[in-house]
């Protein structure tokens, strides 16, 4: 089910800015290039987590299909756009709302097949689980350093003997609101 000359654009993500996102973009240009897809626009984010809903090129995507600019989105794999199950349900839910079709790669997911949609409803939940095995093992790690007697955050520095004056803070949030 090929649409010879579809419109589309690339997303893709990695977690710390020193990884390379070459390998996801040479494998996204290859399969539109073997699906005779035009690449309209490509969005890259660098050294942002999954789970953050705020990323740059993600939300400049969001806007972009909102203003009825894009009508597909095509992922190395589907933890590339998120990680959380709701995130990706309402993320679906909007493609869905705006007719914009997607396209994981690697897993074969197209939403506009029945399969496609069973499939990627299933890897969100295995997305969503890898990411609390993170958290739940990162738990653990820090319960064990409490217990062998291991001071978390940062180091008491010179300004931490006397007691700080609350009005401080107050002045710094209200400079960045």
């Amino acid at each position: 089910m090929t649409q010879e000359g579809k419109d589309v654009v690339l997303y893709a993500r990695t977690s710390t800015a020193d990884q390379t996102i070459e390998t996801q973009l040479m494998a996204l240009r290859d399969y539109c290039a073997r699906m005779k897809y035009k690449i309209n626009d490509e969005y890259i984010d660098s050294g942002f987590s999954g789970k953050d809903d705020k990323r740059p090129e993600f939300e400049r995507l969001l806007t972009d299909m909102r203003g009825n600019q894009v009508s597909c989105v095509v992922v190395y794999k589907l933890d590339r756009i998120g990680r959380s199950l709701q995130h990706l349900l309402n993320l679906f839910e909007e493609f869905k709302n705006q007719r914009v079709e997607f396209i994981s790669v690697t897993q074969n997911i197209n939403t506009q097949t029945p399969e496609g949609k069973m499939f990627w409803q299933m890897l969100g939940v295995f997305a969503e689980y890898e990411r609390e095995l993170i958290v739940s093992r990162t738990m653990a790690g820090l319960h064990r350093a409490v217990r062998q007697g291991k001071v978390l955050g940062r180091p008491r520095g010179r300004k931490d003997s006397r007691k700080r004056k609350v009005s401080g803070y107050y002045l710094r949030w209200s400079k960045t609101k």
